[in-house]
């Protein structure tokens, strides 16, 4: 799956994670994200096609004071107004990845989560696996539809 991600969606996932600054480079967005009352700021960039080794795909970058963290080939993002936060996902046929970017500052990696976790009952899961779980089942209504079929 691919997606093409524009300026209108630069402009929606700015709002939402509440970006003092959108700026648009040679290939990439460049959003900022401070917040002074916990003293945090993050750095995202969005590279909505850049080459990945032998392949294109799209990449998402954050930068922290004290983090580097990459998404490779994301192959979609949901927007969650109400908390906030956008979710970046990479899948494959048995994994799902993302990154999860908060208006906060804020930032959370998820990586290699095995499929059926997102639609688990999560009170049947430890607490440190249950958050990947839920944070990644916003990102279900995005899954690519011929993974839903086989599940």
């Amino acid at each position: 799956m691919s997606i093409n991600f524009t300026k209108s969606d630069a402009d929606r996932v700015g709002s939402v994670i509440g970006s003092q600054q959108i700026s648009f480079h040679t290939d990439h967005f460049r959003f900022i994200v401070e917040n002074k009352e916990e003293g945090r700021s993050l750095r995202l960039e969005i590279y909505p096609e850049i080459t990945l080794g032998k392949t294109r795909g799209m990449l998402i970058v954050v930068y922290t004071g004290n983090s580097h963290l990459q998404l490779h080939n994301c192959t979609g993002y949901v927007v969650s107004e109400e908390l906030g936060e956008v979710t970046f996902v990479a899948e494959t046929e048995e994994r799902l990845s993302g990154l999860v970017v908060e208006s906060g500052a804020a930032c959370s990696q998820y990586a290699a989560i095995n499929r059926e976790l997102i639609s688990s009952d999560f009170t049947q899961l430890g607490v440190e696996v249950m958050l990947s779980g839920v944070a990644l089942s916003l990102a279900e209504e995005i899954l690519s539809n011929e993974r839903k079929k086989e599940e």
